[in-house]
């Protein structure tokens, strides 16, 4: 059995008409394995009562009557359970288009801010490059323009005056 009615977009339990209801049970007997097996078991036993003295004896006249009506409502059952399963399929679409724009709209957000983030990254290391610079250019200024003597505790400390 399928797992449609664990879906989040697909209507199930008391959101349901009573004849989708109804159009997916029998979708979901008519169509399965032990349906198959009980109806072949169903013809054997008729056959077998029948094959001697039965009510309904070989060439089995009114199984036939049965089966050609079962097979007259088998083809608008049949009908009704492809509506209802194009009915479904219709919902999980709608839920998926649904999901699918906003997931591009967070994907939109998320390139967004990333290009955001790119451009500030690159400013900041423009920053630091630009302070690196400048820094270096104190540093050498600096170093040509050295003090004789710093003052440490109060007494004199530092490189003796240059010639």
């Amino acid at each position: 059995m399928s797992r449609w009615t664990q879906h989040p977009g697909v209507r199930t339990g008391e959101h349901l008409t009573a004849g989708e209801r109804a159009a997916d049970t029998v979708r979901n007997g008519m169509g399965s394995w032990p349906f198959v097996f009980v109806f072949l078991m169903a013809m054997a036993v008729w056959a077998w009562f029948n094959s001697d003295d039965g009510f309904d004896p070989y060439p089995f006249i009114l199984l036939n009557l049965f089966l050609s009506m079962v097979a007259g409502l088998q083809g608008a059952i049949l009908l009704i359970s492809a509506k209802r399963a194009d009915s479904i399929s219709s919902e999980v679409a709608l839920h998926t288009l649904a999901n699918t724009a906003r997931l591009q709209q967070l994907i939109q957000t998320n390139t967004d801010l990333t290009l955001r983030v790119s451009q500030l990254s690159a400013e900041i290391r423009d920053h630091i490059i630009a302070g690196d610079t400048t820094a270096q250019q104190q540093a050498s200024e600096g170093a040509s323009r050295a003090p004789a003597a710093a003052i440490k505790n109060g007494q004199v400390v530092g490189s003796p005056p240059r010639a």
